[in-house]
């Protein structure tokens, strides 16, 4: 549970980037109109919204101007959005129900739906190039920070060795190996994008903060198996236990219920420790890290 400081500094957050994601994407008004419809779904209206979360709190750390960290949280928004998109499609999870209502698949079609991630993933990259108050070379990192946290050295990469993973019982280095790239990469590199709108952090900060963001990563996906297990489909907003039904190697299946919660906790303190070397302006990154474990969707 968050603390009713975090819970309001979340809300106004939340809304604030769903008016900028509403003013980045496309008009219906544009042709084609199914299209920008479609990716107006995907994205509005929906989701925790953590890995702008993400963007805002490191922003934090180095003072970044608001303008610029608004085009990074969409950004990294609009990454995952596409992601969500392709991996309900029926060749991946084959899901009908995402942020509590039907996936955009069921909802336009299968080809629309592989269109409108397409766009996104793309309409990303173009959002970070004409982010205000930025530097071309803090943009031209942005960019390879966001593209390789969603390419075949993550994201995509994660999820790909989750498909040849299906029946597979992947010993724990492994299954971190998979989720470092499936959850985590995209996780870390919104912490690295809202550093980079700011000013430049110490050698001693940029080391402490890249394993907070790699144990972060870590601890938000067994918390995701744990829910998946433990929460029904009506909280998570999408179909739960569809993890053990599909046979994927998660990290309950291979710990217990009760020990990956246990090892969620540890990964969290390991987070924790990690923020040592900063004071008083890291304190939302470790307030969203506790969300993140002890979140209940």
């Amino acid at each position: 549970m968050a603390s009713p400081e975090l819970s309001r500094w979340m809300q106004a957050s939340g809304q604030h980037i769903e008016q900028v994601l509403d003013r980045l994407l496309p008009s219906v008004a544009e042709a084609p109109g199914t299209l920008q419809q479609a990716m107006r779904y995907a994205v509005l209206q929906g989701g925790k919204r953590m890995r702008p979360l993400l963007v805002y709190a490191a922003g934090e750390l180095g003072q970044a101007p608001q303008a610029a960290l608004d085009h990074a949280a969409a950004a990294v928004e609009l990454i995952h959005a596409y992601s969500l998109v392709h991996d309900d499609l029926p060749c991946m999870d084959n899901d009908v129900l995402r942020r509590g209502k039907p996936t955009v698949h069921v909802q336009f079609g299968e080809a629309m739906a592989l269109l409108a991630g397409d766009a996104l993933q793309t309409l990303a990259f173009e959002v970070l190039t004409i982010a205000p108050e930025m530097k071309p070379s803090a943009q031209l990192q942005m960019l390879h920070v966001l593209a390789q946290a969603s390419g075949a050295a993550g994201m995509a990469g994660g999820q790909a060795i989750d498909l040849d993973s299906v029946g597979v019982a992947l010993p724990q280095a492994q299954l971190e190996q998979m989720h470092a790239r499936k959850t985590g990469a995209l996780l870390a590199a919104s912490i690295r994008l809202g550093v980079l709108c700011g000013t430049e952090l110490s050698p001693q900060q940029q080391v402490g903060l890249a394993v907070f963001a790699r144990h972060l990563g870590l601890a938000f996906q067994v918390a995701d198996d744990v829910l998946d297990v433990a929460a029904d489909t009506a909280t998570l907003g999408k179909t739960a236990g569809k993890d053990a039904q599909a046979n994927k190697p998660t990290y309950v299946a291979l710990m217990g219920l009760e020990e990956a919660r246990a090892y969620a906790a540890h990964l969290l303190q390991q987070a924790l420790q990690a923020l040592e070397c900063f004071g008083p302006e890291a304190e939302r990154l470790r307030q969203l890290a506790g969300y993140s474990v002890h979140r209940t969707y």
